[in-house]
């Protein structure tokens, strides 16, 4: 794996627990809005919706640079629209470059021929 591919899913990684959360509290802010006098969901939207356009901005340099199968990259569009699932892309994308990381070690010493 090069640098930008590695820095590609670091830049992806990074904001993909960040929308999380906005998600998680975009919801909890449309209940507390229906249910009290509180009502952040504007900025809360607009907070959430800026993050959610760079995740998909970083989500296509990424599946740009590391060739995914359309499957893969399916997988990483919908998980960024479940409420947790931009946990569980930063755990599988973070489990990804470890791997590629050790690939690259075992090439370097000798150890495999990839």
């Amino acid at each position: 794996m090069d640098l930008k591919t590695a820095s590609a899913l670091r830049r992806l990684r990074l904001v993909s627990a960040p929308e999380a959360v906005s998600f998680l509290l975009l919801i909890t802010c449309s209940v507390l809005k229906r249910t009290t006098d509180f009502n952040a969901v504007p900025a809360m939207g607009m907070i959430h919706g800026v993050l959610f356009v760079i995740y998909v901005i970083f989500w296509a340099d990424a599946w740009n640079r590391t060739k995914w199968s359309v499957k893969t990259a399916a997988l990483y569009i919908v998980l960024s629209v479940l409420p947790t699932g931009g946990f569980f892309a930063d755990r599988m994308l973070r489990r990804e470059a470890e791997a590629s990381v050790m690939a690259a070690r075992a090439r370097k010493e000798g150890v495999v021929n990839a």
